[in-house]
């Protein structure tokens, strides 16, 4: 089984479509180009790294430089918003807050901004690479073993935090494992621990004796209990389902979760093929999965400062997010935002209207030239219940 290649007419409205689901938003000319492209080489621009602007460097540089030299946590959120509202390269992005989403770490616990931007690193680096890679890196992760108590993982008590999120919600889903899974799993990953904020293997307090996970036996260390997660079966359809939720739709057909789950299953959990395929498939530009995404925080807030070209104030805009919902670095729970019809309710519809109204008639969450309708059409077309959803 495999997604069927999109074969439809390719107006400004696909284009547009792509460069909103793929990349949060688009001006005009963007859309143009895209159109002009087509939808192959359009695609391959989002999935291909693109040479960011000198200005752009420098004050994402400043940024994180400032956030780390002051451990201010604020700073490094204005720092990522700005990369969300104004990189080259916004697929890495958006693929970035889906990992941190679903490894989801934060800095009320963790409480280092370096552990968190370093994480944020590795989310980045590996946005569009190997799922495989990215799961090795999380269980190394400074943040991570903060976060899920990996120094209270010893050989006389293990702790089984990191091995029950590892698959219950990073790599198969519940159901596909066992509580003795997670026992074992946890006693491969003892002495896993932190020293001096650096990733440290504690020997005296890993247990050496043979684990037994998913029937195997014989295991002996972390890094064999992840490869046994990737390779069930039910990982890549795990990494399918949540990709077509941020991609497609919130409720996927399974025929197309198979489909996808193939993809990735064949091409070795590698993202960016898997993506591909997906975005040039005709189930990505079906009529029924259009506008069927409720926009998260980062989505409107971001999406409306690329969709306007705003020259955005960074701090404003992530501080907006947060009382939207979306707090970065900062997920609710171990299973991060869970999005869809919880991003609305009665406060944040207040908010987002004003968020409408704030940018059509004011400055505060950036500047930009006027579009040609004004500023009355403007906050109308901000405010319209469809320009919410993806």
């Amino acid at each position: 089984m495999s997604l069927s290649t999109y074969n439809g007419r390719w107006t400004r409205a696909e284009a547009s479509h792509l460069l909103h689901r793929a990349g949060f938003g688009a001006g005009d000319n963007e859309v143009e180009r895209a159109l002009a492209d087509g939808v192959e080489a359009s695609v391959e621009r989002l999935l291909t790294p693109q040479r960011e602007t000198g200005a752009f460097e420098r004050t994402a540089d400043l940024l994180h430089r400032s956030a780390l030299g002051a451990g201010n946590i604020g700073t490094l959120k204005s720092w990522w918003f700005y990369r969300l509202a104004e990189s080259a390269n916004p697929l890495v992005e958006r693929m970035a807050l889906l990992w941190h989403n679903h490894f989801a770490t934060s800095f009320a616990k963790v409480r280092s901004v370096k552990a968190m931007a370093d994480q944020n690193a590795l989310f980045r680096q590996h946005a569009l690479g190997s799922f495989a890679e990215l799961s090795h890196a999380m269980s190394r992760d400074v943040a991570m073993l903060e976060w899920l108590d990996g120094n209270a993982n010893r050989r006389r008590h293990p702790n089984e935090n990191f091995a029950r999120e590892l698959m219950e919600l990073f790599t198969l889903g519940v159901g596909n494992y066992s509580e003795a899974d997670i026992q074992e799993a946890a006693r491969a990953f003892t002495g896993w621990h932190v020293r001096r904020g650096e990733f440290w293997f504690h020997k005296a307090q890993h247990d050496p004796g043979a684990k037994t996970v998913f029937g195997h036996a014989g295991v002996q260390g972390g890094d064999e209990v992840v490869d046994l997660c990737l390779e069930r079966n039910a990982c890549p359809r795990f990494i399918a389902t949540k990709l077509l939720r941020e991609f497609l739709c919130p409720a996927p057909p399974e025929r197309v979760v198979d489909a996808l789950a193939a993809e990735l299953r064949a091409g070795g959990l590698e993202i960016a093929p898997a993506l591909r395929a997906l975005f040039l498939s005709a189930e990505f530009y079906a009529p029924q999965h259009r506008a069927s995404i409720i926009k998260s925080p980062a989505a409107l807030v971001a999406g409306t400062a690329r969709d306007l070209q705003m020259r955005t104030k960074p701090a404003e805009c992530a501080a907006l997010m947060a009382r939207l919902g979306q707090d970065l670095f900062h997920p609710p729970t171990v299973k991060g935002w869970e999005g869809d019809r919880l991003w609305i309710h009665s406060a944040s519809l207040i908010a987002r209207a004003n968020f409408a109204a704030e940018v059509a008639g004011g400055n505060r969450y950036g500047s930009f030239d006027r579009p040609s309708e004004g500023k009355e059409a403007l906050q109308l077309r901000l405010s319209l219940p469809e320009y919410q959803l993806e």
